[in-house]
């Protein structure tokens, strides 16, 4: 069981970064492989990125590679996503993800999700 609160959304310029977090509740995080997704209105959802209960193997999306970073901490209870390079295609709602299996979460699935926080990318 896990609880979990995105923050650090917001509105930034093309080519700018974000920095975004997501904070856990829950004795168990570590047993969790965590990700970040985001769904745009109208858009159907898209994986984003995703991290092993570890920490030591990542996944990325081909449309966010080389731009975005997820990295945890598991003595904290935290996932972060570093987005860099931001584009206007990156606006959407992203929300931070846990499930038992990093698998699911590629597939856009999960057992565990945040509130959600508005990453706009506007000029």
């Amino acid at each position: 069981q896990v609880q979990l609160k995105e923050s650090g959304g917001g509105l930034v310029q093309p080519g700018g970064s974000l920095t975004l977090s997501c904070a856990a509740s829950g004795r168990t995080f570590s047993s969790y492989a965590m990700g970040w997704l985001r769904q745009a209105p109208g858009k159907e959802r898209e994986f984003i990125a995703a991290i092993r209960r570890g920490g030591g193997s990542t996944y990325y999306a081909d449309s966010v590679k080389g731009r975005f970073t997820i990295s945890r901490d598991n003595a904290k209870n935290t996932v972060d996503l570093q987005l860099n390079s931001l584009k206007p295609e990156d606006t959407a709602v992203y929300y931070c993800v846990a499930d038992s299996f990093y698998e699911r979460l590629r597939r856009g699935a999960g057992d565990y999700w945040g509130q959600g926080t508005q990453v706009t990318v506007s000029s």
